[in-house]
C-alpha cells in the first residue's frame, strides 16, 4: 500500500513538495504577499485581490526522471468552485481555509513581464503548462485579461511547447491568439468536461459553463485549426465512471472533432475530501460508506481501479477513433490511424499528472 501512494505522489508532485503553513506562524512568503494584497473588486460570493508576486513561472523537477516541467497560474483560486478540486490546499499556504479558494481570488500583478524575463530559464523541449492550480480562463479574466497578456508573450516566442488547460468558454475569446502562438510554438489545449450531464455538473462545478457549452468550445478550437482534446476528469466511483458514462462522453468528444480524449479517477486530499463527500452525502447518500472506506486514510484509488478505468477509456478511445493523451505531459499528439489509438509512454497507470504545481513564494 505504502508503494501504491508513493506512486501516486511521483503523478501528482503538486501535491506534497510543500507541506502546509502551521497555524500561528509569522508570515512569510506567498502568506505576507496575500496579506498585503489590496482591493480588487467583489465578485458572486467572492471578493478579488490584487497580489504582487515575484515569478510567474514555476519549476517542477519531476520524480521520474522526465526533466523539468513549468507551470504557470494566472490566479490563486477559482470561482469555479469545483467540489472536488485538489487545488485548494495552495490556498493553506497564505494561511486560508480551503473554502476560501473559491471566495478569495488573487491577481497576479506584473505577470506578463515577469514571464518575459523567466522564459529565458526555459530549455529547448521542455513543456510550459498553463492552468494546473487554477482554471486560467476563469470569470475574473474578462476583466483582469492576466492570461490574454501571457498568451500575448508566449505568441511573440519560437518552438516552445505549451499546454492549457480550462474548463471555460471564454478561451474562444483568444482563438485569433492562441492561433499565433501555435504558429511558432507546439500548442496543445485540454477543455475539462467531467460529465455532459448538466444538471450533475451543475452541482460539481457551480460556476463553471455548461457541459453542452464546453464541447461547442472543443468544436469550434477544432474548426480554428488548433489541437484540442477533452479531459474526462475526474471520473467519480458510482456516478460517472462506468463503461456507459465514457462511451457517451467518447462520442460527444468525436462529434465535436477532438483531437483525443483521456480522463483520471477521483483524488481526494485532506483539502477536498470533506467538501466532496458532502456533495456526496445531499445528492448520492447511498454511496457515502462506499467513499468513506475507499478514501479513509488514503487520497488515491485502488491499483486495481486505475487499471479498469485504464482498459475502459482504451476501449471508448479505441470504439470512436479517438487519440488519447500522455500520462506525463499536457502534450499530445493524435493518431494517424484512428483504428489504432496510440499506446502513449508512460500511460500505464492510466492516470494523467499536471506537470508543476505552484511553488512558494508564488
Amino acid at each position: 500500500m505504502a508503494n501504491i501512494h508513493q506512486a501516486n505522489l511521483e503523478l501528482f508532485p503538486i501535491l506534497s513538495r510543500f507541506p502546509p503553513m502551521p497555524s500561528g506562524a509569522p508570515l512569510t512568503g506567498i502568506a505576507r504577499l496575500a496579506a498585503a494584497s489590496s482591493p480588487a473588486g467583489e465578485g458572486h460570493r467572492m471578493e478579488l485581490r490584487s497580489l504582487e508576486v515575484r515569478s510567474i513561472l514555476n519549476r517542477t523537477v519531476s520524480r521520474r526522471g522526465l526533466g523539468f516541467a513549468w507551470s504557470i497560474n494566472p490566479y490563486r483560486g477559482c470561482e469555479f468552485a469545483c467540489r472536488y478540486c485538489y487545488a485548494r490546499y495552495t490556498h493553506e499556504f497564505m494561511q486560508l481555509e480551503p473554502e476560501d479558494f473559491e471566495r478569495k481570488i488573487f491577481i497576479k500583478q506584473n505577470s506578463a513581464w515577469l514571464l518575459e524575463q523567466e522564459l529565458k530559464q526555459v530549455r529547448p523541449g521542455e513543456e510550459i503548462a498553463l492552468g494546473t492550480a487554477t482554471d486560467p480562463y476563469q470569470p475574473t479574466e474578462r476583466r483582469a485579461k492576466v492570461t490574454e497578456a501571457l498568451l500575448e508573450v508566449l505568441a511573440r516566442q519560437r518552438g516552445l511547447r505549451i499546454g492549457l488547460v480550462t474548463k471555460s468558454t471564454l478561451i474562444e475569446r483568444d482563438i485569433a491568439l492562441l492561433q499565433r502562438v501555435a504558429e511558432n510554438n507546439t500548442l496543445v489545449l485540454h477543455l475539462t468536461i467531467t460529465t455532459p450531464n448538466a444538471a450533475l455538473a451543475r452541482l460539481l462545478e457551480p460556476r463553471a459553463p455548461r457541459p453542452d457549452l464546453r464541447l461547442r468550445t472543443v468544436a469550434r478550437l477544432r474548426q480554428a485549426g488548433l489541437r484540442t482534446g477533452i479531459l474526462c476528469s475526474p471520473l467519480l466511483p458510482g456516478i460517472t465512471d462506468t463503461g456507459k458514462a465514457l462511451d457517451g462522453m467518447a462520442r460527444r468528444a468525436k462529434a465535436a472533432g477532438a483531437s483525443f480524449l483521456s480522463a483520471q479517477p477521483l483524488f481526494l486530499k485532506p483539502c477536498s475530501k470533506e467538501i466532496y463527500l458532502a456533495f456526496v452525502r445531499e445528492h448520492f447518500p447511498a454511496l457515502e460508506p462506499m467513499y468513506r472506506q475507499r478514501f479513509d486514510g488514503e487520497a488515491f484509488v485502488s491499483r486495481a481501479y486505475r487499471k479498469r478505468i485504464e482498459a475502459l477509456v482504451k476501449a471508448v478511445c479505441a470504439k470512436h477513433g479517438l487519440g488519447r493523451r500522455s500520462g506525463d505531459a499536457l502534450l499530445t499528439r493524435e493518431t494517424e490511424d484512428p483504428k489504432k489509438p496510440l499506446d502513449w509512454p508512460g500511460s500505464g497507470s492510466g492516470l494523467l499528472s499536471f506537470p508543476g504545481g505552484e511553488p512558494l513564494p508564488g
